[in-house]
């Protein structure tokens, strides 16, 4: 890595064919410059790159461009270092964009590679690392689900699983989404058998649980069925998610008709749900695969400067459902453009299919095919076919996502025009970007949580949901005060830490990034949850003017449209009964209240099964199962003497110790 060279560039990377198009792929088809481009940032940021070039190697990797604050603008790749970042050194013939990202850089860093495969692969890692403005960005980035079904137990469990593959089992997937997972895995256990149980929870069962009652599990943990049937019935469940489908429906089919043949009804009834069950997973077909067997389709289209990426997932000959997604890029950036980099975040953190079908041609196919199949231990093949029926599949995926994205620009406009609605109504300085609405949820102060919720132009932004569960000593039970004032102090404290409010302001005009400080914080409660919020933020140094502060007092009996709205500083008001304002209002409070109880549910849910004992160091199931047959419950664990527990089977005398201290200590 250099920085100190002083070198110009010399006349000879002018005329270098390979620069040429580098500029071309990555400024697009516009080439003038723009009036608001300064031509004297784009001279300075000119001869910083040109003291960077100069002692670079003509070898593969992967360069940053980097601002003054420190923030990566551009995250590239490049076969020679040394040529694409001579491109940048030229003085004319960039695109607006470029000739932006040109004047804002101050530094650049690099790495080099071995081969540009691995300069691919690192540049799309980066990307979704540090996502740079001026780089196509992949927003929606939550890892697609998966079925798991596991091999690390003698009795196999068939389960949705998420991130990382950490644990020893066959993946099947990616789906599209969660409901697509559950719906199969539903269908699959009423034709496998499989249980879903965890480990723990199946360790200590000592009667069958209500699944295998309604016949979706076979009972392995309490022996109602045989190991050797177990097996087998994984065995068939491996098979059919392997694409083996026909082979395993004949077995069952036969199966069926042999038990028939031995007045065998019961078992005949059970092979005849089974066959039921797997026709259904098979029949939720929402289009004709017969020429694909596993494939991801991708399709990309462009409207008012916007992109929309539609993936459909085929797997076994079967449709495992579509996703769409709206990658941030450029309007000046071709279909192309955005597809290749789209492609190379998309497969960063999941394994590819055999065949990528595209709607458009990309740069780099053939680089991206090997990195991929480098990755996946397997050959994949990238295509963009343009006739026969791969090619009227790609059409069917190409029409989905212009109607996506068709209905994604007619929601944006709407909400715009909510929001500027929403800032007329409060008397706001400026039509406010980023909203957060503030609820908490308890039952006579037990399990107390907090929840924020955010919407944006995009509409209700939830991967920017939070939850607090309130930890303060100090907290009265019920105390609705006091829970807001925690959970906006927490909150602004690590905002004013992370993200200084001065920061944000001094970013670039142009920077459409979803900003991390909200222009309006709206408060479900009168006055004095609208003072404890006013409180929270002045003791965090967070001023009126950096945010504005609404409490939202719910009408009389509760009614919807009779809210009277507290700002600091003013005397309450209301809204007329059919304003949109007041009813986006209400939508932005009723989506706080969904999320507030269901946090409030999923931790009072917890705390109804967690068991003591799980809270022991060095008790396991198998110890923990022994205490329980042996005592009956938890409490007469609680109440037993140290000679009673070193009496239990499978209890040692530390054991009895380490529990019997547990309880005690516990008062």
């Amino acid at each position: 890595m250099s920085r100190n060279a002083t070198n110009d560039v010399p006349p000879d990377i002018l005329d270098n064919e390979e620069d040429d198009e580098a500029v071309a792929v990555e400024s697009g088809s516009d080439v003038e410059f723009d009036l608001e481009v300064n031509p004297d940032s784009v001279q300075r940021g000119t001869e910083v790159i040109k003291q960077f070039w100069a002692t670079l190697p003509n070898a593969p990797g992967v360069y940053r461009m980097i601002d003054g604050r420190g923030d990566v603008l551009y995250v590239g790749k490049a076969k020679s270092l040394k040529n694409r970042v001579g491109s940048y050194a030229r003085g004319q013939a960039h695109s607006n964009r470029i000739a932006r990202m040109i004047g804002q850089t101050t530094s650049m860093e690099f790495v080099t590679t071995a081969t540009e495969t691995e300069a691919l692969l690192l540049e799309a890692n980066l990307i979704k690392q540090l996502k740079p403005r001026y780089n196509v960005l992949l927003r929606d980035d939550k890892s697609l689900p998966y079925i798991l079904l596991t091999a690390d137990h003698e009795a196999p469990q068939l389960v949705k699983h998420r991130g990382a593959r950490k644990r020893k089992g066959d993946y099947y997937g990616p789906f599209a989404s969660v409901w697509a997972v559950n719906r199969t895995i539903n269908a699959l256990q009423r034709a496998f058998l499989l249980r879903s149980c965890n480990d723990s929870y199946f360790e200590n069962r000592t009667r069958p649980c209500l699944l295998f009652q309604i016949k979706r599990c076979s009972g392995p943990c309490t022996h109602e069925v045989s190991s050797e049937d177990y097996a087998e019935l994984v065995s068939e469940a491996r098979a059919f998610l392997s694409g083996k489908s026909s082979a395993v429906k004949q077995r069952i089919t036969d199966e069926m008709q042999a038990a028939a043949e031995d007045l065998e009804f019961e078992r005949a009834a059970r092979c005849r749900d089974r066959l039921a069950a797997l026709s259904a997973i098979q029949g939720v077909q929402g289009i004709n695969t017969q020429s694909v067997e596993e494939a991801d389709v991708f399709a990309v289209d462009e409207q008012a400067g916007q992109f929309c990426v539609e993936v459909f997932f085929f797997r076994n000959w079967q449709n495992w459902g579509n996703r769409a997604y709206f990658p941030k890029a450029d309007k000046s950036m071709s279909r192309e453009e955005v597809l290749g980099s789209f492609l190379a975040q998309f497969y960063d953190d999941k394994p590819a299919p055999r065949l990528i079908l595209l709607s458009h041609e990309i740069e780099d196919a053939e680089l991206m095919a090997a990195a991929l199949s480098t990755r996946a231990e397997a050959r994949v093949e990238i295509h963009a076919p343009q006739r026969g029926e791969r090619r009227q599949l790609i059409d069917y995926v190409l029409r989905n996502a212009r109607e996506a994205l068709g209905r994604r620009l007619a929601d944006t406009s709407s909400q715009q025009k909510l929001l500027v609605s929403l800032s007329q109504a409060f008397g706001l300085p400026k039509v406010p970007r980023r909203v957060e609405v503030y609820d908490n949820s308890h039952i006579m102060g037990t399990n107390a949580v907090g929840a924020m919720v955010v919407a944006g132009e995009g509409g209700f932004m939830k991967q920017h949901y939070r939850t607090f569960n309130m930890r303060s000593e100090d907290l009265k039970p019920g105390d609705d005060y006091g829970m807001m004032r925690e959970m906006l102090q927490r909150r602004f404290a690590r905002l004013v830490k992370e993200e200084p409010r001065a920061a944000e302001e001094t970013r670039p005009d142009g920077d459409d990034a979803f900003p991390a400080w909200p222009d309006l914080v709206l408060i479900d409660g009168g006055k004095g949850q609208l003072e404890a919020a006013r409180q929270a933020l002045s003791d965090v140094g967070v001023s009126e003017s950096d945010v504005a502060l609404i409490g939202i007092a719910k009408g009389r009996d509760r009614d919807a449209g009779r809210e009277t709205f507290f700002k600091p500083g003013q005397p309450p008001f209301k809204m007329p009964p059919r304003d949109p304002a007041l009813y986006f209002v209400q939508r932005l409070r009723d989506e706080a209240h969904r999320f507030a109880i269901g946090a409030h549910r999923a931790k009072r849910k917890r705390e109804l099964v967690k068991n003591p004992l799980d809270e022991i160091p060095g008790i396991g199931p198998t110890r923990k199962r022994a205490l329980l047959h042996h005592f009956g419950t938890v409490k007469a664990i609680q109440r037993a003497a140290l000679e009673d527990l070193i009496k239990a089977p499978g209890v040692n005398a530390a054991t009895a110790r380490a529990v019997y201290d547990f309880f005690h200590e516990r008062g």
